[in-house]
Parts: C-alpha cells; structure tokens; sequence
C-alpha cells in the first residue's frame, strides 16, 4: 500500500521533500579533571613532622607502661619510608618516633600490603634505613583481602601475641582503619597521592 502511494504521489507530479537532516546529539562533554600536583618534598615534610609531632608527644605521655607489653604500628610506603619523594630512605620523623617508641620499651611493627615475596628485601631496606625491628607482616601469597582487612588482621594477630598496640601510623584510611590500636595517626596522602 505504501508503494501505490508513493506512485500515486509520483504520478501527480509533486515533489516530496526529503525530511530534514538530523543532526547526531554531540557526546556530553566529561568533566574537566583538575589533577593537583603533589607538594614539593618540604612540604610533605613539614606536614609529616607537624603529625609524628603529635605522636611523640602522645607516646611521651604514654611510655613506658609496665602494665602492658607496648607496640606501635608502621605502614612503610610513603610512611617508613619514602617510596614517592626519595625512594628507600627513611622518613626522618618517623623514624624518630620508632626510635623513641623503643627507648621507651615499645615493640616496633611494620604492616604493609607490600607482597611477601618481597618481605625480605623490605626488612633490608627498613634496617639500611635506621629502623628497630619486631616484626614486619606482608601480604600472603593469594591473599586478595582489601588492604584494611589485610593490616586490620595483622594488628589482631599482634594483639594475639599479646602487645598492646599503643600507636598505629600511616598515610591512608586503609592503614588505620578496621580497629586495633589505641591512637591512629594519619599522615597526609593529598587526595590518594601517596597511596
């Protein structure tokens, strides 16, 4: 029926003009991303040392403490140690506050997602670098836990082996969270930076 009516059209001699051309929709424009450059080394620094300040002065209050076996918790990158500015090398005041932790009688852990195939490089590293020991926990081989299930069981296991765990320092929400320490201690990460 409808090629008899366009015949018919046809035959009439009228024109049928095209329909008007649609134009495609323009794609959405993405949104502008601002990507904040990381602060220079002295500022991380600077922002740092004003956090581990505060931990010294909290350890200071709280070591030494007969009533319980004392241990803090160290995250190691972008922690310990300096893995985005000068790979390898100590974070100065964090190791000044491992130092002072032990002085003061506390065990000095290091939890980190860092694999475990590489746990014995990571304690050459940490002792190159100036830091007392306990203990360091890596991730498992084919443990895919998230990285705050991963620390938060390393904590508990510490716990286990019957420390208190007095101070937990790190730079990410993962490192802090999931309970197990008296006193959390956030370094800065700028926005994921650093994780």
């Amino acid at each position: 029926m409808r090629t008899a009516l366009v015949v018919t059209v046809a035959a009439l001699g009228i024109g049928i003009a095209a329909p008007p051309a649609v134009a495609a929709p323009r794609p959405a424009a993405a949104p502008a991303v601002t990507v904040q450059a990381l602060p220079s080394y002295e500022t991380w620094l600077s922002d740092v040392t004003a956090v581990t300040g505060e931990a010294r002065s909290y350890l200071a209050g709280r070591l030494p403490d007969a009533r319980v076996r004392a241990a803090i918790v160290l995250d190691i990158d972008n922690t310990a140690l300096q893995s985005k500015y000068r790979p390898y090398a100590a974070t100065p005041s964090v190791l000044a506050l491992a130092r002072q932790a032990q002085a003061a009688g506390a065990a000095v852990f290091f939890v980190t997602a860092r694999p475990e195939i590489i746990e014995a490089v990571t304690v050459v590293n940490l002792r190159a670098a100036g830091y007392p020991i306990t203990d360091v926990y890596t991730r498992p081989t084919l443990d895919f836990s998230s990285n705050q299930t991963l620390k938060t069981k390393a904590r508990t296991d510490i716990e286990r082996r019957g420390y208190t765990i007095v101070a937990n320092v790190g730079n990410s929400a993962s490192d802090l969270g999931g309970g197990h320490a008296e006193r959390t201690f956030k370094l800065p990460d700028y926005d994921g930076q650093l994780d």
